[in-house]
């Protein structure tokens, strides 16, 4: 299921074009549901869920944290839109994540569970076959209008209708109605789909009498178009001030609803939560070293290992810290368009792979930080390795006649560089690769040996930081006989772009939990390939995928779970679908050292910034007020 709106939009604009997988997703495991009618104020997929009804707070909080204070956050690129509806659809979201709700919220210290939120109780039968929701008799909207089952089923509509990632996400629900004064059933369209009533859960509630009313001017308001009006929304922040693109302030909501529910003591603790916006990363970065910003996360090896000696680390004004992350694999890779003819044949982006020396880029550009990804669910146990064996194998069986036959015979593994005999070799073998695709070279160019062609690609990216990575890779296609060019576009015109399908190759990342399921089909789903704003970027259009990808989401168990993802990893990597790059099993951040935290921090959540964090005055006067 995807990460939560709140945690999304924190991560910056262009995150929002492409949601992410909740890091604290549910693993699958043989659990009881609930009688049939009976209520539960939890979710679990992985046994019991750890706290009992009516806890008191989450264990990795401090209760008795001061609320006060504000905190200066970046973001990269900009904004022109509070409509979440449409957000990575249509104009850029701002980090607007704070100010809404779902029904539930992942606690960060089980992989597997979600308590309510907006919901104070679930309900479910023990085929999955549908899902009731009851809503909180205290949960209201900002101008003190409850929160309805109507406003539930505005929304669930409203996105489906809007947005191509929902309008899969949510395929399978065929019915949501109201059951009660505060219920609400989402009947599904077959049973057996586990995942199903969490993914409600985390459904991001919109208020309808608000977006069906008129704004200022006395003009309807339309759901599916941007906005720059504040929303009237239901969460701990409201927008408080904004210059388009530029600033955006939260400020918290002194009599927000849910203050005194046990989900969220400890938590929201900040008196504001300001978010700056910059184009270029490298400014970010200076103005975090002038105290114009409090809290940075830093995705730069280069940075990290140069860019923080300045004299406030020295004096430890400046805290560095890395977060583990525990429970989210990752494939970042140089991705293909597929859809264009030059990339229909594997034999291509495989000879592109060979062109790429990863060994010899992390030593130059990296400092040795990075491992190669070798996996779709790189970091985590559902990573394929050797040869299939046992349950996977049985599984590939059912698709041998349609899948690369490397799978079952040979290990996937990424060419390794890093010295010129090695380079020249690789070089060798994508030359070959590309021969027996119908391509030749003449006059040192490549070309298609029927028509003459050139073949021609334009490396493509809005992170004028990453330009060093794509200018290095450049040398060693243009090697190959390849004509390259590397671009950087604004923000939006990149966004504007992949919703078209507008590029050749890109740098794309896609984030993977612990238990696979649903989200699947939009990253590798033929349905989605064609669907504009979908996260299947490459354009994969492969029966045996779909139906791995099927085999994935209703797995029974948590060994039938790892051997069907670790089936789709394997047949994946073999259609050299990308060129897989790099990855690190932290996270780096660096602040300002004038907040507090919980001496115990949850297992799965990172570093929870600014979630269970707080304003420590005593540390902030110590080590100098900013300006």
């Amino acid at each position: 299921m995807p990460i939560s709106r709140r945690q999304l939009l924190r991560s910056g604009a262009l995150a929002a074009s492409f949601p992410l997988l909740n890091s604290v997703r549910p693993v699958l495991a043989e659990t009881a549901s609930p009688k049939e009618g009976a209520w539960t104020h939890g979710l679990s997929l992985f046994g019991d869920v750890k706290y009992p009804a009516n806890f008191p707070h989450f264990d990795y909080v401090n209760p008795a944290a001061p609320k006060g204070g504000s905190v200066r956050q970046t973001a990269i690129g900009t904004f022109d839109n509070f409509n979440m509806v449409v957000a990575g659809v249509k104009g850029a979201i701002a980090n607007i994540g704070d100010i809404y709700e779902a029904l539930t919220v992942s606690s960060l210290d089980e992989v597997s569970t979600q308590y309510g939120l907006l919901a104070e109780a679930i309900s479910y039968p023990a085929d999955y076959s549908s899902v009731t929701y009851r809503l909180r008799k205290e949960a209201q909207w900002h101008d003190g209008k409850p929160v309805t089952p109507d406003d539930v089923i505005f929304s669930l509509e409203a996105f489906k209708k809007y947005h191509p990632f929902y309008s899969a996400y949510y395929r399978h629900v065929t019915k949501a109605e109201k059951a009660g004064d505060r219920e609400i059933k989402f009947t599904f369209d077959a049973p057996g789909n586990r995942e199903l009533p969490q993914i409600l859960g985390q459904l991001t509630v919109l208020p309808k009498h608000y977006w069906e009313g008129k704004d200022s001017t006395g003009k309807p308001r339309d759901i599916g178009a941007t906005t720059l009006e504040p929303p009237v929304s239901s969460g701990p922040y409201k927008i408080k001030s904004f210059v388009p693109g530029r600033t955006i302030v939260l400020e918290r909501v002194k009599d927000y609803w849910g203050n005194g529910i046990n989900i969220n003591v400890g938590r929201n603790n900040f008196d504001e939560l300001r978010y700056e916006y910059f184009r270029d990363s490298t400014v970010a970065l200076e103005a975090f070293k002038g105290d114009q910003i409090d809290w940075r996360s830093e995705n730069s090896a280069k940075n990290w290992a140069t860019a923080y000696d300045f004299p406030a680390v020295t004096e430890k004004r400046v805290v560095l810290e890395e977060f583990p992350n525990r429970t989210v694999g990752i494939m970042q890779a140089f991705a293909f368009n597929i859809r264009r003819d030059r990339f229909k044949d594997p034999r291509v982006r495989s000879a592109m792979n060979f062109a790429f020396d990863f060994e010899e880029m992390n030593r130059q550009i990296f400092f040795g930080q990075y491992k190669r990804i070798a996996s779709y669910f790189e970091g985590t146990e559902l990573a394929s390795s050797g040869l299939p064996q046992g349950r996977e194998l049985e599984i590939l069986e059912t698709v041998r006649d349609q899948v690369p036959p490397e799978v079952f015979t040979t290990q996937y593994t990424n060419p390794v560089g890093g010295s010129p005999e090695n380079v020249r070799n690789n070089l060798r073998e994508g030359l070959r690769l590309l021969k027996s695709a119908g391509y030749e070279i003449k006059d040192r160019k490549l070309v298609d040996a029927k028509t003459g062609a050139p073949f021609e690609l334009e490396l493509l990216t809005y992170d004028p930081n990453f330009e060093r990575v794509l200018l290095f890779f450049k040398p060693s296609l243009e090697r190959m006989g390849m004509t390259v060019s590397v671009r950087t576009v604004d923000a939006t015109q990149y966004e504007n772009r992949l919703r078209n399908w507008d590029f050749d190759v890109v740098v794309n990342s896609w984030a993977e939990s612990l238990s696979p399921g649903n989200e699947q089909r939009e990253f590798w789903g033929s349905q989605a390939a064609d669907m504009p704003g979908s996260r299947n970027i490459v354009g994969i259009k492969n029966a045996a995928i779909d139906k791995l990808i099927e085999r994935v989401i209703f797995t029974k168990d948590r060994e039938d779970l790892v051997a069907a993802t670790k089936a789709l990893d394997r047949v994946l990597l073999w259609h050299h679908f990308v060129v897989p790059q790099w990855t690190y099993g932290k996270t780096r951040t660096a602040r300002w050292d004038r907040f507090g935290r919980p001496a115990e921090m949850p297992k799965y959540g990172m570093s929870a910034f600014p979630d269970i964090w707080w304003f420590d005055a005593d540390k902030a006067g110590k080590i100098g007020r900013r300006s």
